[in-house]
């Protein structure tokens, strides 16, 4: 069920600046230490290992991704860069970071509680914090969801967590990755209004690890795997949601597990443009009639990235930090 009956989560402040749905601005991390990750292969069937030296991943995946800048830059999105810390310390999903902050429009930073060790790793606060007030945004908070060490109510950002900004909801997959009640909790601070919780199943019956893998929502599009909500009532209730505000693309699981067609997002240049980021697979995987209505909401701008989505079992929105923030007053 959504939260109607959950009278503790808060109403949406009336002082809170409007969020956009699409930004126009994110941040990258590059994958200077990419690679299998061990610990989170346990729940992420979509990594898989590369009859390949480890260097020879890591090369690939750093020109994939130097590739992917270069394009979403030519296409008019500002992207800011996270380099490698200095410490040392080897993180093999960096290269993912929607996982682990999210931004928002009234200038806060919301850093989230990861599942595995190595993925807390990538929380580099301070460095993310300089990049973003070097770059001119503004920053009035940073919010902690959770504490640094949280193993149990884990909650990890825009991969667990599907937003529709313009009214107040969030979608999200119960998993490993996403904690009812940290959900719930975050529901209350951020003041959104409806949440709308289901359980999903790929085609062998396990849980999907991240939300955004079967789903996502833009501004007036939205693609989802509803065959995953194996809960009629939750189905029914999700779509209902979606087609009331969104034309709505529905894929298989095949387009989710072969190609990533769910880890898509919507973005918009810095004159306004729309545009869709996703990978090559991704494109490839929707049939023409969907690729029509893609176009008719964005210019798709689309990235070969086969070692990244191979290896790190990720595709182009889990690379995809959004920035919300305000631009500084001069």
């Amino acid at each position: 069920m959504g939260n109607q009956n959950l009278p503790w989560v808060a109403p949406l402040s009336l002082t809170r600046p409007a969020q956009a749905q699409l930004a126009r601005a994110v941040v990258m991390v590059r994958p200077v230490d990419f690679a299998f990750n061990e610990q989170t292969g346990a729940d992420n069937v979509f990594q898989h290992r590369l009859q390949l030296a480890p260097a020879e991943v890591t090369a690939l995946a750093l020109a994939e991704f130097e590739a992917m800048v270069q394009r979403l830059q030519q296409h008019g999105l500002q992207v800011m860069v996270l380099e490698k810390s200095p410490d040392g310390i080897a993180t093999p999903d960096a290269v993912f970071p929607n996982n682990w902050f999210s931004t928002s429009a009234d200038g806060s930073l919301q850093v989230y509680p990861m599942h595995t060790p190595n993925r807390r790793q990538e929380r580099r606060v301070e460095e993310l914090a300089r990049l973003l007030l070097g770059h001119g945004y503004q920053i009035n908070q940073i919010s902690w969801i959770g504490h640094p060490w949280e193993e149990q109510l884990i909650l990890e950002g825009t991969g667990v967590m599907i937003f529709d900004h313009a009214r107040h909801r969030v979608y999200a997959a119960r998993s490993q990755r996403c904690h009812p009640l940290a959900l719930y909790r975050y529901a209350r601070l951020r003041g959104l209004e409806d949440v709308q919780l289901f359980d999903t199943a790929d085609s062998h019956g396990v849980p999907i690890y991240h939300s955004n893998v079967m789903m996502s929502v833009g501004q007036d599009i939205a693609v989802i795997c509803a065959d995953s909500l194996y809960q009629p009532e939750e189905r029914r209730r999700v779509l209902e949601a979606l087609e009331s505000t969104h034309e709505v693309i529905r894929i298989s699981h095949q387009q989710v597990e072969q190609h990533f067609c769910g880890n898509i997002l919507q973005l918009a240049a810095q004159d306004g443009t729309p545009l869709l980021a996703m990978s090559q697979r991704a494109w490839d995987g929707f049939t023409p009639q969907q690729q029509r209505v893609l176009e008719r909401h964005g210019q798709p701008v689309v990235n070969p990235i086969p070692t990244i989505e191979a290896v790190g079992g990720g595709s182009c929105r889990c690379m995809l930090a959004e920035i919300f923030l305000p631009r500084m007053e001069h």
